[in-house]
């Protein structure tokens, strides 16, 4: 039952990089605008990034400038390359649809996130 699996999370220092990547088995998956949120213990989740269906990129201020985005509909996948990491961008990372009405997908439709711990 499981449609998104996210992966590459660890633990890096202050100024380090990571690579996330997402495998999403969904049949519309190139039909949809896809996204990286992410949540840190006691808030709210917020989406970071978002990639549409036809490669436009779009970013929080908080991570604009360090990741960036990418999306493979060949291989039903998603990526986050993540560059000069902060201890603020401590969270758990998921992906999922970015909907263009801005809500937050279904909260079944959710992976296991992968966690990213950066220290200072």
């Amino acid at each position: 039952q499981v449609q998104l699996v996210e992966s590459g999370g660890g633990l890096v220092q202050a100024g380090g990089s990571l690579r996330l990547s997402c495998v999403a088995s969904l049949k519309i998956f190139s039909f949809i605008d896809m996204g990286w949120y992410r949540q840190v213990s006691g808030k709210q989740r917020e989406l970071v990034a978002s990639i549409s269906t036809n490669g436009t990129e779009k970013y929080s201020d908080s991570v604009k400038g360090r990741f960036r985005i990418s999306r493979d509909n060949a291989k039903k996948s998603v990526d986050l390359q993540m560059n000069s990491l902060k201890p603020e961008d401590t969270a758990v990372y998921y992906c999922n649809q970015a909907r263009r009405d801005n809500l937050l997908p279904g909260s079944s439709s959710w992976g296991q996130g992968t966690q990213v711990t950066v220290s200072s």
